[in-house]
């Protein structure tokens, strides 16, 4: 969306319109849609922009609910944008820490920056784009504490505020195509500049899940987040909104319910031994924050190959930390015996889950020609080493 696009939406014809609109449906017709708003009268930009922006509406619901239905949006702000859920925790932590007044510098479309003027904070959120930080100012409208500035994050006045949070851009954007930047060094703000601000704030970053752990400075709390199976950020705490003695956490979030584990540090793997009754696999979050070895002693498990991050135990345990199998049979690792096993025993629907092993589970699913009415699920992977699959069911 460019300047005159988002001009004509902040208009009272522009979002009277959008706010008319019925629920996105993928299955809509929208070459319909579009020659009835035209024939109402509507000028062709102005349709095409708010039917952009219900689609974006309805593809934010996953990230903010109802709130969405009376949000606006960009494509890559909706991509970055925090969970609210997520977002909530961040304002819990200024807030237990004291703080009153939180700088959201780089706020995009304004997902966290609406979680702490939610919880009472006062809020000076800002952003390099002009268009990003008019939406995020529009998003914020019902929250008198909170205002927004176009500026760069490095030139914000920060006197008299008591935290910032950074949500530094991993994305770039050229001729019209966006892709993600590998490089931390190539974040905006940088994330020196980011990490320096602790010597004066308590601040909190938000970084991808699979950034180079190396950039983590070595007094932090680094707090990898999962929701839902998905790893979604990796959230680092400097001051006071981080925990004494808490180097590494694993916050596992599935529905309504929250789990965390943490340790000081990057915890030493589990022993590796052959395989038990049991298998599991343990969540992203926990993967990411290197605490699997905490997680197989917590329950008698250990690795079943050294460098996979699966875990075998003798006896079944729960943990919402990892999700369990039960071993029901070991199968032929070579493919073509593999073939016969899973035909021998009416296999027609199987999920293929690997780790440590080089195979496509989609083209391996294919060349095994399933017919059947049962389903299965296999498990390639390695047992000290050596290849194995694993006809398991989930426990």
């Amino acid at each position: 969306m460019d300047r005159s696009e988002l001009v004509e939406l902040l208009s009272a014809e522009g979002l009277r319109l959008l706010d008319s609109l019925p629920a996105w449906e993928a299955n809509a017709d929208i070459v319909r849609t579009v020659a009835q708003l035209r024939g109402a009268g509507h000028p062709p930009g102005l349709v095409a922009t708010v039917l952009s922006q219900s689609k974006l509406r309805a593809k934010a619901r996953a990230k903010f609910g109802e709130f969405a239905s009376r949000m606006l949006f960009t494509e890559t702000g909706l991509e970055q944008a925090t969970r609210l859920k997520v977002a909530a925790l961040h304002a819990g932590r200024f807030a237990r820490a004291g703080v009153g007044h939180v700088a959201d510098l780089g706020c995009g479309i304004g997902g966290d920056a609406l979680a702490f003027a939610a919880v009472d904070l006062e809020v000076t959120a800002a952003d390099a784009d002009e268009v990003t930080a008019a939406i995020a100012a529009y998003n914020l409208t019902p929250f008198p504490k909170a205002r927004v500035l176009h500026a760069r994050a490095e030139d914000v006045a920060l006197g008299g505020l008591g935290g910032a949070w950074l949500d530094p851009a991993r994305r770039t954007t050229s001729g019209g195509t966006t892709r993600r930047l590998a490089d931390a060094a190539d974040y905006s703000p940088g994330l020196d500049f980011a990490f320096g601000l602790a010597e004066r704030l308590p601040v909190g970053v938000k970084l991808g899940p699979g950034t180079d752990r190396t950039v983590i400075p070595a007094d932090a709390e680094a707090q990898w987040i999962s929701v839902d199976g998905d790893v979604v950020e990796l959230a680092v705490w400097l001051g006071a909104v981080s925990r004494p003695g808490i180097g590494r956490s694993a916050l596992v979030i599935r529905g309504e319910s929250a789990a965390e584990l943490t340790a000081a540090s990057d915890s030493e793997d589990a022993p590796v031994g052959p395989l038990g009754g049991y298998l599991y696999e343990p969540d992203g979050a926990v993967i990411r924050a290197r605490l699997i070895g905490d997680l197989a002693r917590a329950h008698s498990a250990w690795m079943a190959s050294a460098g996979i991050a699966y875990l075998t135990a003798d006896a079944p345990f729960e943990s919402p930390f990892a999700r369990g199998f039960r071993i029901v049979e070991r199968l032929p690792a070579d493919e073509r015996q593999l073939r016969q096993a899973l035909a021998a025993r009416g296999i027609g629907t199987l999920e293929i889950k690997k780790r440590g092993v080089d195979v496509d589970p989609a083209a391996l699913r294919t060349r095994l020609k399933l017919r059947g009415d049962a389903s299965a699920t296999v498990v390639l992977t390695r047992e000290q080493g050596r290849h194995v699959a694993l006809l398991v069911e989930r426990l």
